[in-house]
């Protein structure tokens, strides 16, 4: 399935290699300017690597670090020069490519954002953490849904960033929209390894989806990232996997052809439609109703642990940050989708 890697690309195959970049030290504009230009760099050599690649993820942090650091000099715009040198670097490179950086917000604290350009240099999906790792991280919940576009070689695919990917909500979103491989970029490290591992094998399974997944790699002085680049197949089967060693590109090819094949053939545990389709053995069409009390209030706005009360850790002062004291908006002003006037 995996095809040495890309090696023996068939003719429906789709190559991606997952960079296990080297955690970067970013404190300054002139240090995150250098790192953008290191990514680009890293784009070429993905190529370089492997002609019949499709896409390069590079992970979450890539371009600024574990620091956390929230200060504007350091923050990105769609439009800046960080964003302009992928750009560029995909286009010479004729390569697609999964980039992270934080966002700039005019409106509260930055978004964690994660952005696919394609092989003409235009940005085909753009997407925020809708999940922050809270209370570690201080980044603005993400507005933007969950994106599915059309992927290289006509493949549908999607985008989760690290934390995002422990809620089984958001591979079932990304199914739920068409999505036949997802991509989740971290920067996690070794304390996760094991919910890392058995999340992208459940995400594929319960979805009939593929999930091609990959963290941050080697240690800043401070933290140490753990790479463990991973492709799970539609039945949760692992294809490919990579340990800790820093900037090695592991390399799959998947076959979204095959998804769509299971979606469509499979009766038992093909789960992502029998959701909705309960013991359809028994009554016609199974039964479409919605049973999970959880559903129903988190739509109507009353989700309430019967622990909640007793919940210890409910905003981020464990870890520094101030109380907040405004609340979410969905769509600020000059926001996509929000109010400009």
């Amino acid at each position: 399935m995996s095809g040495l890697g890309g090696l023996n690309k068939s003719p429906d195959g789709v190559v991606i290699g997952l960079v296990q970049l080297q955690l970067p030290v970013v404190t300054t504009p002139t240090q995150l300017a250098g790192q953008a230009q290191r990514i680009a760099q890293m784009i070429g050599k993905a190529r370089r690597n492997s002609p019949a690649l499709d896409l390069v993820v590079f992970p979450e942090y890539a371009l600024h670090g574990l620091s956390m650091n929230t200060e504007p000099a350091l923050m990105c715009r769609m439009d800046g020069p960080e964003v302009g040198a992928f750009r560029a670097a995909c286009i010479e490179h004729r390569l697609w490519a999964c980039l992270s950086l934080m966002e700039f917000n005019p409106n509260g604290n930055p978004y964690n954002t994660g952005i696919v350009i394609d092989d003409q240099g235009e940005v085909a999906l753009y997407y925020r953490k809708l999940h922050p790792w809270v209370p570690v991280e201080a980044w603005e919940p993400g507005n933007l849904g969950i994106p599915v576009i059309d992927g290289p070689r006509g493949c549908k695919l999607a985008l989760i960033i690290c934390h995002d990917g422990m809620f089984p909500e958001m591979a079932r979103e990304c199914a739920y929209k068409g999505a036949e491989i997802l991509l989740r970029t971290a920067g996690y490290t070794a304390p996760i390894r094991h919910a890392w591992q058995i999340t992208n094998q459940a995400n594929a399974f319960q979805n009939l989806m593929v999930t091609a997944s990959v963290c941050l790699s080697g240690s800043d002085g401070t933290f140490d990232s753990m790479g463990e680049a991973m492709f799970c197949n539609f039945d949760g089967t692992v294809m490919a996997q990579g340990g800790g060693r820093v900037d090695e590109i592991i390399c799959c090819e998947v076959r979204p052809d095959l998804v769509r094949e299971a979606r469509i053939h499979w009766g038992v545990e093909n789960n992502i439609y029998q959701l909705a389709h309960r013991g359809y053995s028994a009554v016609k069409g199974g039964a479409a109703d919605c049973p999970y009390t959880f559903m129903r209030d988190l739509v109507a706005g009353r989700y309430q642990l019967p622990w909640e009360r007793q919940v210890v850790h409910t905003d981020g002062t464990s870890c520094g940050f101030a109380t907040p004291t405004r609340l979410y908006e969905a769509h600020p002003k000059g926001e996509p989708g929000g109010r400009n006037d």
